[in-house]
């Protein structure tokens, strides 16, 4: 008989069931992406129980970000398994240099970001508006608006999401509260609209249907960070708006938002993708850029599906660049 290893033993890791609460999922999630993507524990321990480590927790904290992004599993997967596991060895000595708080695109140093959310969440709990603005502007200025938004405001907003799911609807009004200062900290935080360039112009829209903005702002937001100009449509964007919009601007891409596979209209998609304005001869058509999970399955032919924000920031830009 192996020998069980008590859970109050000291430097032996945590149990499933505690990684499971401190990512806010349930204890099945945790081991169906073990078994399922290899995202369980490097190291074993002789007894009956699983342990994580730090480095284990954080490649699972990766997981759930990438996945809030609207990035499938298996890919979240091999995206958290390739990110370098944070330094646990002893302090840095006074030679040494610090290592620096991560930036945009290579991700917040862990403990910052989950300290920086449960600021946040208390806030958004306690109605505290000016507090919560603060926090939500401390966060995008620190980290940049992709990396804030990835790996501060995304598993923020999961987990108030959770706490009004498990509580009979009780935080409803957290939600819809938190939702609303993200969305305005974005717009405060974004430089002055871009003026267009012909050919250069990125429109954002929602799919008819679709009122789930967040995501689409944050991107828009990163965009004019980059002196790229973009035209925002918002919410449920009506298909025929969606048509003279793109006819009226002309512009180099087109990204269309579906949160849900009911919103997520392909023959639309395929449509815009197929058409063209210009000059006999030097026609041109746009680059339509499928975002949101409400795309996850098969693909639309004639359009890409970028894996998660900073991707969708990066085509973008450089097809605005061309």
């Amino acid at each position: 008989m192996s020998e069980r290893i008590e859970d109050d033993a000291p430097g032996v890791g945590l149990t499933t069931g505690e990684v499971a609460r401190r990512l806010g999922v349930a204890p099945t999630t945790v081991r169906t992406w073990d078994h399922r993507y290899g995202l369980g524990p490097d190291r074993h321990t002789g007894g009956r129980h699983r342990r994580w480590t730090p480095e284990d927790v954080a490649r699972l904290e990766r997981m759930c970000a990438l996945t809030a992004t609207g990035i499938p599993p298996a890919e979240a997967a091999r995206l958290a398994r390739e990110t370098p596991a944070p330094e646990t060895g002893p302090a840095p000595s006074a030679r040494s240099s610090p290592a620096p708080a991560s930036r945009a695109g290579s991700g917040l140093r862990l403990g910052d970001a989950r300290q920086e959310c449960k600021g946040i969440a208390r806030a958004a709990l306690r109605l505290d508006a000016a507090t919560l603005d603060r926090l939500l502007l401390d966060a995008i200025r620190e980290h940049g608006l992709v990396a804030a938004w990835t790996e501060v405001i995304v598993p923020t907003l999961q987990a108030v999401g959770r706490k009004w799911e498990s509580s009979g609807e009780r935080y409803v009004e957290v939600e819809h509260f938190l939702s609303w200062h993200v969305s305005g900290a974005l717009r405060r935080a974004a430089p002055d609209t871009v003026p267009g360039r012909p050919g250069a112009t990125v429109v954002l829209a929602c799919a008819p249907g679709e009122n789930h903005t967040l995501a689409l702002e944050v991107l828009s937001a990163a965009l004019a960070e980059r002196g790229i100009p973009v035209r925002m449509f918002g919410g449920a964007l009506p298909v025929e708006s969606l048509i003279a919009a793109v006819r009226r601007t002309g512009p180099a891409a087109v990204g269309l938002w579906a949160q849900s596979r009911t919103t997520a209209s392909r023959p639309l998609a395929a449509h815009v993708a197929s058409m063209e304005w210009g000059v006999r001869g030097a026609r041109r058509s746009p680059s339509v850029l499928t975002l949101g999970p409400g795309w996850s399955g098969r693909p639309t032919p004639g359009t890409a599906r970028p894996h998660g924000l900073a991707d969708a920031v990066t085509a973008l830009e450089g097809l605005a660049a061309r």
